[in-house]
């Protein structure tokens, strides 16, 4: 595509060079340039991509993307002169893969927590009952459960050109409906700019990601962006933000909730150890709801995902049907079998708001005692440390403060942290930093009834330590250990 082209959305200064010009490649890491490459010189938080000009040009990029003024720039060189540089790349991206979110149902979900399973239940829905779909999110990207050959960068929403070239690898494909989950991040630095969203679905808003946004205004602020970008929104009518959101919002509004009045309700709830069954009120109509993933979050889930497919024109009879087909998402309250009558859970919960429902509803289903063993990232907001801990002494009987993904941080230094909100409870605890051994002390203890939490890290199939990324598996840590007790 001709460089005019990719620019006739956007304001900017040319700086030097021809816009008549063939670009075959997009990219904003000199690292993966090819020949006849735009390349965009995108500020990050912790990189100015400007610093890679130089490298970028002797690997083939013909065009540059800048913000800031560059000197010693071969002649032949375009340069382009932008204001901001990540949301030019999303214009760009767009237009380059042929605007390809135009021509599907695409789903866009946010908030706190629930946004790796709500964009899997909706994904599930949809292939369950023969429409194809596809999904962009924490765990995968990928068509009906086939992972996408666009490489997955980025771990949860992609950057806008990864993003679109993975929207048209689901076009290409036939794909009618994508589910994407929509990260505070991804809305704060325009990765989904230009996204024409359909439907957007919120969660909720708790504490998280403030050594990004800085405080919990900006975060919310973030969140909010989505529902002036899509048609129809979805909201939980039970979350503090919801009236907020409602009065901000460019677009049509639906509710669902258990506690207060929604358009689609849950009432009459039964909570079990392999899922929930609830009544569904959805204007005077009851439906009877069956549900295989276990917790109150799943009713809230389950609502949300409901409500975007009617949204999308399934009937109600038919979403309940392909919704009793599913069976839990991975690294989310994902149990781990055994033979010795111990709940062994794995979660991905990292926030206080999440690791408090996932202890909750373990406190719901289980006989015994709850034994919890998690940790908090590194390099990461610091101040929800103190309060993990005191929320998982609060509702444990036994606590294990060990390693989660340190990063450059001390690894005790987070625990320590860790430990001051869990010394104000009167649950026992220990410290091991070591994390498979902290898992498996933490199994040795309990005993048939119980209930063993390890939070934190869930799908996850690595630990950062430093700069080093190595394999670590909480599930098959677990599994190892309940091998071992059959030797």
């Amino acid at each position: 595509m001709k460089l005019y082209e990719l620019l006739n959305e956007l304001s900017y200064e040319i700086i030097q060079g021809s816009t008549d010009k063939d670009i075959k490649n997009l990219c904003w890491d000199s690292r993966r340039i090819k020949e006849e490459s735009l390349f965009i010189a995108v500020k990050n938080k912790n990189v100015d991509r400007h610093v890679f000009i130089k490298e970028a040009i002797k690997k083939g990029a013909i065009a540059l993307i800048v913000e800031n003024e560059v000197e010693d720039i071969p002649k032949d060189i375009t340069i382009i002169k932008v204001k901001n540089s990540k949301k030019a790349m999303a214009i760009i991206a767009n237009k380059y893969y042929g605007e390809p979110s135009k021509n599907f149902n695409l789903i866009g979900v946010t908030g706190t927590n629930g946004k790796t399973s709500v964009t899997y239940f909706i994904s599930k829905i949809f292939n369950g009952l023969g429409r194809k779909s596809g999904i962009i999110g924490t765990v995968e990207n990928s068509i009906g459960g086939k992972k996408l050959t666009v490489e997955k960068l980025n771990p949860t929403t992609p950057d806008s050109i990864e993003l679109q070239e993975s929207f048209y690898e689901m076009l290409k494909e036939g794909v009618e409906h994508v589910a994407m989950e929509v990260t505070s991040s991804a809305l704060g630095g325009e990765r989904v700019y230009k996204c024409d969203f359909n439907i957007g679905v919120f969660t909720n808003f708790t504490q998280d990601h403030l050594e990004e946004h800085g405080t919990m205004e900006n975060y919310k602020k973030a969140k909010m962006k989505l529902f002036k970008m899509c048609k129809k929104g979805i909201i939980n009518a039970d979350d503090s933000i919801a009236e907020e959101i409602k009065e901000n919002a460019t677009c049509d509004i639906v509710t669902y909730g258990i506690d207060k009045e929604a358009d689609f309700r849950a009432f009459d709830i039964k909570y079990s150890a392999t899922g929930v069954n609830f009544s569904l009120n959805y204007k005077g109509l009851i439906k009877n709801i069956v549900l295989n993933v276990p917790g109150k979050f799943s009713v809230y889930n389950a609502l949300a995902a409901i409500s975007a497919c009617y949204l999308s024109g399934l009937n109600l009879d038919e979403i309940i049907l392909a919704l009793q087909g599913i069976h839990g998402v991975p690294g989310r309250f994902e149990g781990v079998q055994n033979n010795e009558g111990i709940l062994a859970v794995v979660d991905y919960a990292h926030s206080p708001d999440s690791l408090e429902n996932i202890l909750t509803s373990l406190r719901e289903i289980s006989k015994g005692n709850i034994i919890t063993i998690f940790g908090c990232g590194g390099d990461r907001d610091k101040t929800k440390r103190p309060i993990m801990g005191e929320i998982a002494g609060n509702l444990s009987h036994f606590c294990i403060i060990t390693s989660d993904n340190p990063r450059r941080e001390n690894p005790m230094t987070i625990i320590n942290n860790i430990e001051e909100g869990m010394i104000k409870t009167q649950c026992e605890y220990k410290k091991i930093e070591n994390r498979r051994e902290a898992i498996f002390m933490g199994l040795r203890r309990a005993k048939p009834g119980d209930a063993v939490i390890i939070a934190g890290k869930g799908h996850e199939t690595y630990q950062i330590i430093g700069d080093e990324t190595i394999h670590f598996d909480d599930k098959e840590v677990v599994r190892e250990f309940f091998e071992g007790l059959k030797r």
